[in-house]
């Protein structure tokens, strides 16, 4: 996957390489805002996502699987920061909330 979608990014060959990689850093942070306009706008998640999915898509061609496996890092991250107030309630909303964000990305391809 790295390869394909990001070749541009350099060296990402292995986890100290991608770790310390300011492009995958930077996307990174693209991912996270993402996230945030999507809470911003919890009443009208798909359309906040349409053109993201349009463009993932029919221009960058990413597969749609990616988005699920992508929206598992910022529920460990998550996990791993909050420790034991990381409830099962919490978990469920932060999971049904990625789940929304994946299924509007993937619109387009349905």
């Amino acid at each position: 996957m790295c390869t394909r979608y990001f070749s541009n990014f350099g060296n990402l060959y292995n986890a100290a390489a991608i770790m310390g990689n300011p492009m995958v850093a930077k996307h990174g942070t693209t991912i996270l805002q993402g996230l945030e306009r999507g809470v911003k706008n919890l009443d009208d998640i798909r359309e906040t996502y349409a053109e993201l999915s349009v463009l993932h898509s029919e221009k960058l061609h990413v597969d749609p699987d990616n988005f699920k496996l992508i929206s598992d890092c910022p529920a460990i991250v998550v996990a791993a920061q909050m420790g034991k107030a990381f409830t099962g309630e919490v978990q469920a909303a932060l999971q049904k909330f990625l789940a929304v964000v994946v299924s509007s990305l993937g619109r387009q391809y349905h």
